[in-house]
């Protein structure tokens, strides 16, 4: 039995299957269903799990090369949501870009957390190093 780190099955199975140069997206609440790729839906009530508290759980085993956000993130989010952001991905390289040219990404991802957070445009996708 697991004891610590992420505990959910579906997650760890998903994480499993992402290698090299894979990406995986982390979305709010309200982000469009993607029939063709896997989703983990773990929202629980607003802000349950929040999409910054899910990355900070798999930062310690998951290799982050490289992360994309929509432009839009930072003009609808205060400095401090922006900062800490910013702060879990420290040593990442960031790249935002306009949120129709992020949701082009989605298609080819092996998975899609989707959470409880209601941060405007806090959706994330993380490619694997």
């Amino acid at each position: 039995m697991l004891k610590t780190g992420i505990l959910n099955p579906q997650i760890n199975s998903l994480l499993s299957r992402v290698r090299h140069t894979n990406t995986l997206v982390i979305a709010d609440r309200g982000f469009p269903f993607w029939p063709m790729i896997e989703t983990v839906d773990i929202s629980l009530v607003d802000d349950v799990p929040s999409v910054l508290a899910v990355l900070r759980a798999l930062r310690p085993n998951f290799q982050i090369g490289k992360a994309w956000m929509a432009q839009e993130f930072l003009k609808q989010n205060s400095a401090k949501t922006c900062s800490a952001f910013a702060e879990t991905l420290r040593g990442i390289e960031l790249t935002y870009e306009p949120h129709v040219d992020f949701k082009k990404r989605v298609p080819h991802a092996i998975g899609l957390i989707r959470t409880g957070d209601t941060t405007q445009y806090a959706n994330i996708i993380l490619e694997s190093a």
